[in-house]
Order: structure tokens, then C-alpha cells, then sequence
């Protein structure tokens, strides 16, 4: 798991490596660009979650972000009820982590992602070679925010962030 001034990110380091390290790498980036310091936590397995969060605790780190990786995908509940359990504001990456229990969320679609994938499967099925077929980027995003988590932990939104969410839960 990574902390990043007030933020953390929970990372399997073993597996999905490069995912992972390229999270890191770039949350580093953009947490040293605007003054923080970089922590990293580390958990292999869903036993790792607690004590992980709990160090994370100790550090005084009161706001987390979890990365797209199967682990954390696999104990989205675990993590959304451990970081509330310790009043730190969790923010993920997709509608799913968000309906877990995180605070915020922001990332793309994953439905639009699972309908684009499915051209795809029917073009390759239709006699489409798969090397020859562009690769896409997201174009859909999506920003959740969960007031009720947010007045529990004490926090504010700004009605001007919330004005950019695509649902925001009162």
C-alpha cells in the first residue's frame, strides 16, 4: 500500500507488478508535484488488508486511494469497512469499488468498457484479426461521491465538487 501525504493506495506487489509499480510511479509523481510525501504499504493477500490498514492508521493518514488490482477488487467491502473503521475517507476507481463503501470514486465506465468489448469480440468473430483492430481508450468517465460517508467522517464537499459528479448519494 502506498500513502501519499494524507492518502494511501493498497498494492499487491506480487502478480500484477507492473500495474502496480505504475500506479506507484505515478501517484509519487503527482503527490511530490503538489508538496506531499509518497508512503508505501504493502499487502499480498486479504489477511495483509487489516494490518496494513492499521499501519496506515498509525501513520496518522487520514484519506486513502486504492489502485485497480484483483486484490483490491477482491476485498473492496474489506477495505471500504476497515478505512471507515479508522475514520480515513477511502477513494476508489470505479462505480463498483464506490458501491463498496468508498467516499469517492473516479474512473471509466466499466460498462461502456464491457459494450466496446463486446464489438470487439464480434468483429474477431466475424473473421477480424484481433492485431489488426485499434486499440481504444476510455471515453466515458465517472465521479461518485457519498455524502453520508463524508458528514459521518466529519469531511465537507464542496458543492462545486459535487456539481461535477456524475451521482452523488445524500
Amino acid at each position: 500500500m502506498s500513502a501519499f501525504g494524507g492518502k494511501a493506495d493498497i498494492t499487491k506487489t506480487r502478480g500484477h507488478v507492473r500495474l502496480s509499480r505504475l500506479y506507484i510511479d505515478v501517484s509519487e509523481g503527482e503527490a511530490a508535484a503538489l508538496g506531499m510525501e509518497a508512503q508505501t504499504y504493502e499487502a499480498r493477500s486479504l489477511n495483509e488488508l487489516e494490518p496494513a490498514l492499521d499501519a496506515i492508521a498509525r501513520a496518522g493518514i487520514r484519506a486513502m486511494t486504492i489502485n485497480p488490482d484483483g486484490l483490491v477488487y477482491q476485498g473492496k467491502e474489506i477495505i471500504a469497512k476497515l478505512a471507515m473503521a479508522r475514520g480515513m475517507a477511502l477513494c476508489a476507481y470505479s462505480r463498483e469499488t464506490f458501491r463498496a463503501g468508498a467516499m469517492m470514486a473516479y474512473g471509466p465506465d466499466n460498462i461502456a468498457a464491457c459494450h466496446r468489448a463486446a464489438v470487439y469480440v464480434d468483429k474477431i468473430l466475424k473473421g477480424a484479426k484481433p492485431s489488426e483492430l485499434p486499440v481504444e481508450q476510455p471515453t466515458k468517465f465517472e465521479f461518485f461521491i457519498n455524502l453520508k460517508i463524508a458528514k459521518m467522517l466529519g469531511l465537507e464537499v464542496p458543492l462545486r465538487l459535487q456539481q461535477f459528479a456524475s451521482e452523488v448519494i445524500e
